[in-house]
Protein backbone atom coordinates (compact mmCIF):
# COMPACT_ATOMS: atom_id res chain seq x y z
CA UNK A 1 0.00 0.00 0.00
CA UNK A 2 2.33 2.86 -0.90
CA UNK A 3 2.45 6.11 0.91
CA UNK A 4 4.15 8.80 -0.66
CA UNK A 5 5.05 12.17 1.00
CA UNK A 6 5.97 15.02 -0.88
CA UNK A 7 7.66 18.17 0.32
CA UNK A 8 9.34 20.79 -0.81
CA UNK A 9 13.22 20.16 0.30
CA UNK A 10 13.58 21.70 4.11
CA UNK A 11 9.90 21.39 4.88
CA UNK A 12 10.42 18.44 7.14
CA UNK A 13 13.06 18.12 9.94
CA UNK A 14 15.99 15.73 9.15
CA UNK A 15 14.35 13.23 11.58
CA UNK A 16 11.26 13.58 9.63
CA UNK A 17 12.35 12.61 6.73
CA UNK A 18 14.00 9.14 7.97
CA UNK A 19 10.34 8.77 10.78
CA UNK A 20 7.64 9.80 8.51
CA UNK A 21 6.78 6.88 6.71
CA UNK A 22 7.49 4.36 9.53
CA UNK A 23 4.79 6.16 11.32
CA UNK A 24 2.34 6.62 8.47
CA UNK A 25 2.45 2.93 7.77
CA UNK A 26 1.90 2.37 11.73
CA UNK A 27 -1.01 4.60 11.74
CA UNK A 28 -2.87 2.97 8.81
CA UNK A 29 -2.55 0.00 10.25
CA UNK A 30 -4.09 0.94 13.48
CA UNK A 31 -6.67 3.20 11.20
CA UNK A 32 -7.73 0.37 9.43
CA UNK A 33 -8.30 -2.04 12.51
CA UNK A 34 -5.17 -3.85 11.98
CA UNK A 35 -2.31 -4.56 14.63
CA UNK A 36 0.54 -2.96 13.77
CA UNK A 37 3.35 -5.67 12.44
CA UNK A 38 0.32 -7.86 11.16
CA UNK A 39 2.06 -10.12 8.84
CA UNK A 40 -0.14 -9.70 6.26
CA UNK A 41 -1.13 -6.17 5.90
CA UNK A 42 2.38 -4.36 7.62
CA UNK A 43 4.44 -5.51 5.10
CA UNK A 44 2.39 -4.63 2.63
CA UNK A 45 3.09 -1.14 3.59
CA UNK A 46 6.14 0.55 1.30
CA UNK A 47 6.80 4.29 0.86
CA UNK A 48 8.82 6.85 -0.86
CA UNK A 49 9.38 10.78 0.34
CA UNK A 50 9.90 13.01 -2.64
CA UNK A 51 11.50 16.22 -1.64
CA UNK A 52 11.41 19.25 -4.21
CA UNK A 53 12.48 22.41 -4.56
CA UNK A 54 10.51 24.58 -2.78
CA UNK A 55 9.99 26.86 -5.78
CA UNK A 56 8.33 24.00 -7.47
CA UNK A 57 5.48 23.22 -5.01
CA UNK A 58 1.86 25.13 -5.39
CA UNK A 59 -1.19 25.88 -3.94
CA UNK A 60 -3.77 27.27 -5.71
CA UNK A 61 -1.42 29.05 -8.20
CA UNK A 62 0.83 30.00 -5.19
CA UNK A 63 4.24 28.90 -4.25
CA UNK A 64 3.39 27.44 -0.91
CA UNK A 65 5.35 24.80 1.37
CA UNK A 66 2.60 22.49 0.86
CA UNK A 67 3.26 18.53 2.67
CA UNK A 68 1.09 15.43 0.77
CA UNK A 69 0.79 12.24 1.81
CA UNK A 70 -0.61 10.55 -0.63
CA UNK A 71 -2.28 6.92 0.01
CA UNK A 72 -2.99 4.35 -2.30
CA UNK A 73 -4.49 1.23 -1.04
CA UNK A 74 -7.15 -1.99 -1.07
CA UNK A 75 -10.43 -1.14 -0.55
CA UNK A 76 -9.85 -3.29 2.96
CA UNK A 77 -7.53 -0.52 4.24
CA UNK A 78 -9.70 1.85 5.13
CA UNK A 79 -13.27 0.73 4.79
CA UNK A 80 -15.09 3.20 6.41
CA UNK A 81 -15.48 6.73 6.87
CA UNK A 82 -14.70 6.54 10.22
CA UNK A 83 -11.44 5.24 9.58
CA UNK A 84 -9.94 7.52 6.57
CA UNK A 85 -10.89 10.40 8.98
CA UNK A 86 -8.91 8.55 12.02
CA UNK A 87 -5.90 8.09 9.75
CA UNK A 88 -5.83 11.53 7.36
CA UNK A 89 -6.22 13.11 11.93
CA UNK A 90 -3.57 10.91 12.70
CA UNK A 91 -1.34 11.69 9.01
CA UNK A 92 -1.69 15.42 9.63
CA UNK A 93 -0.21 14.96 13.49
CA UNK A 94 2.70 12.78 11.89
CA UNK A 95 3.15 15.89 9.40
CA UNK A 96 3.05 18.46 12.13
CA UNK A 97 5.45 16.88 14.62
CA UNK A 98 7.61 16.50 11.98
CA UNK A 99 7.40 19.88 10.31
CA UNK A 100 8.61 23.56 11.60
CA UNK A 101 6.27 24.54 14.67
CA UNK A 102 5.06 27.41 12.20
CA UNK A 103 4.14 25.02 9.63
CA UNK A 104 0.06 25.61 8.39
CA UNK A 105 -2.11 22.99 8.92
CA UNK A 106 -3.85 24.41 5.85
CA UNK A 107 -0.25 23.30 4.18
CA UNK A 108 -0.72 19.42 5.24
CA UNK A 109 -2.54 17.42 2.61
CA UNK A 110 -3.86 13.85 2.94
CA UNK A 111 -4.88 12.27 -0.32
CA UNK A 112 -6.35 8.36 -0.20
CA UNK A 113 -7.20 6.58 -3.39
CA UNK A 114 -8.69 3.04 -3.29
CA UNK A 115 -8.64 0.04 -5.43
CA UNK A 116 -11.59 -2.49 -5.46
CA UNK A 117 -10.87 -6.20 -3.75
CA UNK A 118 -8.65 -7.96 -6.46
CA UNK A 119 -7.36 -5.06 -8.32
CA UNK A 120 -4.14 -4.77 -5.88
CA UNK A 121 -1.19 -6.83 -7.15
CA UNK A 122 1.83 -7.53 -5.66
CA UNK A 123 4.98 -9.75 -8.20
CA UNK A 124 2.03 -10.40 -10.67
CA UNK A 125 -0.86 -12.22 -8.62
CA UNK A 126 -4.04 -10.19 -8.01
CA UNK A 127 -4.92 -9.92 -4.19
CA UNK A 128 -8.01 -9.90 -2.76
CA UNK A 129 -8.63 -8.43 0.49
CA UNK A 130 -8.61 -11.76 2.28
CA UNK A 131 -5.19 -12.40 0.94
CA UNK A 132 -4.15 -8.84 2.28
CA UNK A 133 -5.07 -9.58 5.67
CA UNK A 134 -4.36 -13.14 5.46
CA UNK A 135 -0.74 -12.76 3.88
CA UNK A 136 -1.41 -15.59 1.46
Amino acid sequence: MPITVTAPRGTLTPQGQREILPRLTTALAEASGQTAGNAGFTPKGVGTVHLLDPGDVYSGGVNRPVVMVELKLPDIGLADQASRESFIAAATDIVREFTAPDHDDQDIWVNILNARDGAWGIAGRALTNEDIVTGA
